[in-house]
């Protein structure tokens, strides 16, 4: 990645600042979202059973993804400009609240990092092009999937199934394959994931995952075609075993607790996206040197 410090700097610095303000709102994606499906669950289904309309109506609903301003998530506190620096306010007052000195999650600085360095990443990969903008709706989907899905075990189709028509869409240019790879490769990732949850579950009884991974995966092929869901459920399980056993190690669960897997087809997919040939090309050369 030489070309960050070559006479470019400037566009990968502004990158980076238009990455770390990206992270900044898909905290507020990963935090509010699913509190807004919930409360838009509930009541549809009071719609549908039929029940008083009214029996929730001290519940106030859940504040909105753009115009509700952040607040401290213990003292509820407004948060001025200067608290909401991505990154930087975290670190400037270490980890806690001004107003209340409540810690506050090491998450909202990790997803700016990441999002800022997956920002650096695809453009560095695609140049300021039209492929760099379409990995960064990717990479910024993905993101906030797994922060969803690791805090919630939920993979919303608000943003599952965007990911899988743009995908589809893309190929009219085409950007990155062609209409007929991204339909198989969409089709083949959801029924791949959707036949091993059947086999397990009529093996054990029990629910290996849930139908979020599926579509997911379906994206994923939509993406990137079929030939790349072997090796991104293969690069998931791995990063799954590892990560999953020291998420589980930190928590101090068993191998019982269940973990979401959806961050992990995140991971796979999303470096299968940036260095799948150059992984392929890598597996080749240990092929032949053997």
């Amino acid at each position: 990645m030489i070309e960050l410090f070559s006479e470019g700097w400037p566009l990968y610095l502004a990158a980076g600042v238009f990455g770390l303000l990206v992270g900044s709102f898909l905290n507020v994606v990963i935090l509010r979202l699913p509190e807004r499906l919930m409360h838009d669950w509930r009541e549809q289904s009071r719609e549908m059973l039929g029940l008083d309309a009214n029996a929730d109506a001290g519940s106030k609903p859940p504040p909105d993804l753009v115009f509700k301003r952040s607040h401290c998530p213990q003292c509820k506190h407004t948060l001025s400009v200067i608290d909401n620096i991505p990154l930087f306010s975290w670190l400037a007052l270490r980890g806690r609240c001004r107003y209340c000195s409540g810690a506050i999650s090491v998450q909202y600085p990790l997803v700016e990092l990441l999002t800022a360095v997956a920002t650096l990443v695809v453009v560095w990969k695609f140049g300021f092009a039209p492929e760099a903008a379409a990995g960064l709706a990717l990479s910024y989907g993905l993101i906030a999937l797994a922060g969803i899905d690791f805090r919630t075990q939920l993979l919303p189709d608000n943003l599952t199934l965007p990911l899988l028509w743009l995908g589809l869409l893309l190929t009219l240019v085409p950007l990155f394959v062609s209409p007929s790879q991204a339909i198989i490769g969409a089709a083949a990732g959801y029924l791949s994931l959707w036949s091993i949850f059947w086999l397990f579950k009529l093996l054990t009884g029990k629910e290996g995952m849930g139908y979020g991974d599926f579509k997911l995966l379906g994206a994923l092929g939509a993406w990137m075609g079929p030939m790349s869901l072997l090796p991104i459920v293969l690069l998931s399980s791995l990063v799954g075993a590892i990560l999953g056993s020291i998420i589980l190690a930190l928590r101090g669960k068993d191998r019982s607790t269940p973990i979401p897997f959806g961050p992990f087809i995140a991971v796979a997919g999303w470096i299968q996206f940036i260095w799948g040939a150059e992984i392929l090309q890598l597996y080749s050369r240990l092929l032949l040197a053997r």
